[in-house]
Formats: C-alpha cells, structure tokens, sequence
C-alpha cells in the first residue's frame, strides 16, 4: 500500500490563496517619521524660504553658542533657556541632515520600539542638552556655533549598545532588536561585537579631533565632543528610560 499522505486540496473557486507576508523595506516607528518629517520640514524652510540676511539672526536664536554661558543673564536674551535643544533640530546642508537622518532611522527605531514616544522626546531633550554641555565645557566661552542632530544620534546609538545588538554566538537578533535583554554597563562591554563597536565609534572621533576628516573634505568642523558627550549620556544612562527591569549581573 502506498503510505504517502494525499495531496492538499485544491481551492474552490473563489478562494484566495494566502500571499506570503513581505516586510516593508523602511518599517519605522511613527514618532521616528514624525522626527524625520519635522528635521526636513525645518530644513526646507530654512533653506527656500528664510531669506539669507536672516540667517545669522535664525542660527544665533536657534544654534547653540558656548559664548551664550559666560556672559550675565541680565545682559542677553532667553536664547540660553531654548537652545540646548532647538539646536539638534537645525542642519546646515543637505550632507548634514542626510548623514544625521540616515543614522536616525538605523539607531532610533529600536529605541523608540522598546521605550515609547513620551520616553523618546524625554531622552532626546536631555541627550541634546547632554551633548551641548559638553561641548560648551571644551569650548568655553568660544563664538562657535553647533547646530545638528548629532548629538542626539550619538546617544541613540549609545542607548542601543546595551540591548540591540546581536547577542555573542547566537545569531542575528536584529528583527526584534527592541525585545532583548538590557545589558549592564560591563555586561555591554563584554560583548564583543558591542565593545568593537564602542572602540571604533570613539576612534574615529578622536581621529576627527586631531583633524583627520573621515568623511568629506574636511572643510566644515565636527563637533566631536558633542558626539561624546551625547554617547556616554545614551550608553550610562539609558536604564533610567528603560521600562525592562534592572539587569542581573552574572
């Protein structure tokens, strides 16, 4: 006798087969598009519609300016208050905002996943004065002006060193990247592919403060120290935004 199972029915008319479910190619958050949408919105304005004997006026109330923090409070406006902030949301090119988005949509979208849209604009207000303090503390008193997203994508990537990666000889985990563990600070450093990942990230910034470029001309300044300072501020503190439990140390 023939042991083989019979084969599957086939559909009636009218039935529909089932087509196979495709990932999108782009599948982010909403408050990542929304981001996204505001950084390009404010982008093109600044750049179709602000005429150019306005620009020194938009980047001195909206740029962040280490000079702005030595002089009396009684002597300046309240450009001190806003733009610790306002600042990450200006760009000075179309390099510039391309670059910072393109990093956003890699690094913010798990963070987003895994600590919602009200916990994602806390961390983005604190990561932007983080990396502006910094920043102002290596330069201070200087009339540099820092404007971009940088900042805010450094610490993004420092938030996603402690869970999103690939765990250690276990495979890609990347799908759901938002649903792993969180890693303790050493537990993260443990990691290999997160401790490369740190010591090639903080290499190449360093290489960008002795003043080797490693993207462009190097005509226009990196602010390298924000990027520090917006990375150990994502990477140290991220638990604080985390809903997961405290990990246990093994």
């Amino acid at each position: 006798m023939d042991d083989a199972s019979p084969p599957p029915p086939a559909p009636e008319d009218g039935d529909i087969e089932p087509r196979p479910q495709r990932n999108p190619v782009f599948n982010l958050p909403s408050a990542l598009v929304a981001t996204l949408a505001l950084l390009i919105a404010i982008f093109l304005v600044q750049t179709l519609l602000l005429p150019t004997s306005a620009l020194d006026w938009y980047y001195y109330t909206f740029g962040f300016i280490p000079a702005r923090y030595v002089t009396p409070l009684s002597q300046q406006g309240l450009e001190w208050l806003w733009t610790p902030v306002t600042y990450s949301l200006l760009h000075g090119g179309v390099e510039h905002i391309v670059f910072n988005g393109l990093w956003l949509m890699a690094f913010a979208a798990p963070v987003v996943r895994r600590i919602g849209t009200v916990r994602y604009l806390i961390f983005w207000v604190l990561s932007s004065a983080a990396s502006a303090f910094l920043h102002a503390a290596l330069n201070w008193g200087e009339v540099t002006l820092l404007i971009g997203a940088s900042g805010v994508v450094s610490a993004l990537m420092g938030a996603a060193c402690r869970f999103a990666f690939p765990p250690d000889r276990r495979g890609s985990a990347l799908p759901q990247a938002h649903l792993n563990p969180r890693l303790s600070i050493t537990q993260s450093l443990r990691s290999r592919t997160v401790f490369m990942f740190v010591l090639f990230w903080f290499v190449g910034n360093l290489l960008i403060a002795f003043g080797i470029p490693l993207i462009g001309d190097g005509s226009q300044a990196v602010a390298w120290d924000a990027h520090i300072g917006g990375f150990l501020f994502g990477f140290l503190l991220f638990g604080l935004f985390d809903k997961q439990p405290d990990p246990i140390e093994i």
